[in-house]
């Protein structure tokens, strides 16, 4: 596996289908930020109060001009039913084979459980900040929501 990608790194093109088959490419974000969570399974208490609590911070991630991706290898049919349940309003992406979390050199845990890893991807493209913590998956809402308000507030005194 590569080594994991930073902050600084641009982050590799994104195209994947998400759970309805509908291919998600980053570059099509024109701009936009991406947090992209990388999370172990579908429908399991730590990946349940994380994607809860993306779906109930959505409106102010998307107000901070962010669009949010969650990506594990469970299937489409395993994403539907997660989204449906949890009533989660960002699509899941489908990672066949795990080749994005690989790309993005997202780390396992000892070795054998997927690791919970969060990225900050702005407009263009570049990984702004990397947070990786496999048991609180509130934190990762958290940690996307306070950087993404430094880089509205950097916008703001920049510009």
């Amino acid at each position: 596996m590569p080594n994991p990608l930073v902050s600084g790194d641009r982050a590799p093109l994104i195209s994947l289908a998400d759970a309805h088959g509908v291919e998600r490419r980053s570059e099509a974000l024109a701009g936009q930020a991406l947090v992209l969570f990388f999370y172990p399974k579908d429908d399991t208490p730590g990946c349940t109060m994380e994607a809860c609590a993306f779906r109930d911070s959505y409106a102010d991630l998307q107000a901070l001009g962010a669009e949010v991706w969650g990506v594990s290898g469970d299937d489409a049919r395993s994403h539907q039913r997660f989204a449906a349940k949890h009533q989660l309003p960002f699509p899941l992406l489908v990672d066949k084979g795990n080749t994005l979390r690989k790309a993005f050199g997202v780390p396992a845990v000892l070795g054998l459980l997927p690791g919970r890893v969060t990225y900050v991807i702005d407009g263009a493209g570049v990984i702004r900040h990397v947070f990786n913590n496999l048991l609180d998956g509130p934190a990762h809402r958290r940690e996307a929501l306070a950087v993404l308000r430094q880089l509205r507030d950097e916008a703001g005194t920049d510009g």
